[in-house]
Formats: structure tokens, sequence, C-alpha cells
């Protein structure tokens, strides 16, 4: 597809993709928004949608809007489901961007004659690596680790090296955006409202009472169901005469039992990982990893073989949960990741 001025951006009626188009039609973009159905939680949309039209109409763009609640649910939410039924930590965030925010949205952009994509994401390109954000307390690069390389020269983040703060003041000067400023801001999972239980008891029994184990297997107190523990946690189960803080280390769906011990037992010293994603062709390198979202990175060295990986870290990370990303960094360049599969 060669280059054109045409370019389509995902509108979500926040501050930042609102901004954000306001940004790209300043720099000459022939812009059109698109607002995307995802999820289909209750009211949502109703509220969302109208917001996006009017920062669509306040700023002079034609809104698109495509449902795309099916392939959510079947690329992104039963997943979710699933993952969490297995008794691991899902990373539904990453997986809907390269389905949807990045897979589908893509196509819509090739239907419509669009070459360039744009979001509010706060993360940046190069046109070959995606970059961490300047505003390094709202970099989302993270959660972008895995969509298709292919796509990224045409991809577009307006808000990369800006702050938060500064886009709200933005909008807080424009007749007719003020509103937008002083929204709260959105959920690091969008469809679920208070706790993710909350969604999963819809499709599966979470409240199925079960036995803690210590380490030697020996059973110490109960908890509530075991869809109702991550790693690390360390509330939310009894344990029998403790005189100091116990965490989760262990799950084991298949007999709803939960294995705790103390903070030391959830030293990791490494990461098996699959299905990975690489911007480049390294197979042997030393980089930053990041196990979690909010997890400050550390030094390791990674050996890829075919679509899996091992990771050894030089120093050990507390409560890595499998399911999550393992996401690597040269300085703030985003080389690739995968998701972890196991833990040494």
């Amino acid at each position: 597809m060669t280059p054109n001025k045409k370019l389509l951006i995902g509108m979500s009626g926040g501050v930042d993709s609102t901004i954000a188009t306001l940004m790209l039609l300043e720099e000459g973009y022939d812009v059109e928004g698109v607002y995307m159905k995802l999820h289909s939680k209750p009211g949502y949309h109703e509220i969302h949608q109208a917001r996006a039209q009017k920062a669509a109409d306040r700023v002079g763009v034609k809104l698109h809007v495509i449902d795309l609640q099916d392939e959510f649910e079947e690329k992104v939410f039963l997943p979710f489901v699933d993952t969490y039924r297995d008794g691991k930590t899902p990373n539904p965030c990453a997986l809907c961007n390269r389905n949807l925010k990045f897979g589908a949205m893509v196509r819509f952009a090739d239907k419509i004659g669009a070459y360039h994509v744009a979001t509010g994401h706060y993360i940046k390109t190069d046109g070959k690596y995606l970059l961490q954000a300047d505003d390094d307390t709202k970099d989302q690069s993270y959660f972008l680790f895995y969509i298709d390389k292919s796509i990224v020269p045409r991809l577009i983040f307006p808000l990369g090296e800006r702050k938060k703060s500064d886009i709200k003041a933005k909008a807080a000067s424009i007749s007719g955006l003020e509103s937008f400023a002083s929204q709260g801001e959105s959920t690091e999972i969008c469809f679920v409202e208070n706790s993710y239980t909350e969604v999963l008891q819809d499709y599966v029994d979470v409240n199925i009472e079960g036995n803690v184990l210590n380490l030697e297997g020996k059973i110490v107190g109960k908890h509530k169901g075991y869809m109702h523990y991550t790693i690390g946690k360390r509330r939310g189960f009894s344990v029998h005469g403790a005189h100091e803080p116990h965490f989760v280390v262990k799950i084991y769906p298949d007999t709803n039992e939960i294995v705790v011990g103390k903070r030391e037992d959830l030293a990791c010293n490494g990461v098996s990982i699959k299905d990975i994603n690489m911007f480049d062709d390294r197979k042997s390198f030393d980089c930053i990893v990041k196990l979690r979202y909010r997890n400050v990175g550390v030094k390791c060295h990674v050996q890829i073989e075919d679509t899996e990986a091992k990771i050894v870290l030089k120093e050990s990370v507390f409560g890595v949960a499998v399911g999550q990303a393992a996401v690597f960094y040269d300085d703030n360049k985003l080389l690739g990741g995968g998701w972890i599969s196991d833990t040494f």
C-alpha cells in the first residue's frame, strides 16, 4: 500500500484519543475516526459512543462505528475466562491490541483507503520499532508487544512525547471539549467494572471453598475458591496459627487448592515463554525484561528457540505469574516478548 495522508484513528470518547485526533488534523492529515464496539458491558457503548461522536463533531471528522463484539468475545474475553479457569493470570489488553485495535482496525483502514493508523496510546515509534513514551507513568508499550510487526510503519502515536497533564490542559482550553479534561481515567481492563471475579462468576462458579496448603503439602487453612487468587496475593484466605504474612505461591485448579509461603518463596530467577513476537531477528541477547505491567524491568539473558524462549534473570523477581507477558526492552526500544508458561 502506497502511503497517503488519509488516516484512521481509534476514537474511544476519552480525552487522549480526542486530543490525538485534533493534533493529527493540525498536522495536515486527512483524518477519519472509528469507534470500536468491543465488549458487551451493559450501558457502556451508549455513553462512550456518544462521547466519541461529540468529539468527532467538535473537531470536524467523520466517525465510523464498527461492531466487533463477537470477535472480542472469541479472541479476548473467552481466553480471559479460560486463563483464570486454568489457574493462570491473563493479559487481555495485549490480545485485544493484536486482534482488534491493531488487527480489525487496520483491516478497516484498508477498506476505507487509509494508509496511516493512529491511536491515543502513550507510546512512540520510529517506523520499525515501538518505543516507550516520554511520560513513563503512562507508557503503554508493554501492552503492544504482541502486535504484528508488519503494520508498525503505518502507525502514528501523537501522544508519545506528551504528558497526560498537558493533554488534559489542552482539552480544558478548547471550547466544547472542556468536559473531556475532567473525565475519569479508564480502567486497565475495560470490561471489568470492580473486580475480575464479578465478571467471571457469570461464566463459572468462582466461590467453591478449597484447602490452603503449605509448601510441604499440609492443609493449613481455607480459601474462597482458587479463581479469587493470583500469584503473590496475601489476603482472602486463612492460615491457622500464622504470625507473619503468607502469599499465594502456587495454584492447583484441578483440585481447587492454593499453596502459600513466605515472601522469599515467591522469588523467581527465570521464566520460560511461548508464542514469541519479535520486532527483529535476534535470538540470543541481553536486555531488560518486564514481567508485569507495573513491575520495574530487570536485566536478563534471552535464548530463543523457534517460538519459545528461556529467560535467565540477573536478579530475582517476586510474584511472577504464568499467563502474563514477558516483554523485552533495549533501553526504550521494545524488542518483543512472549507469554510466560513456566517459572524457575
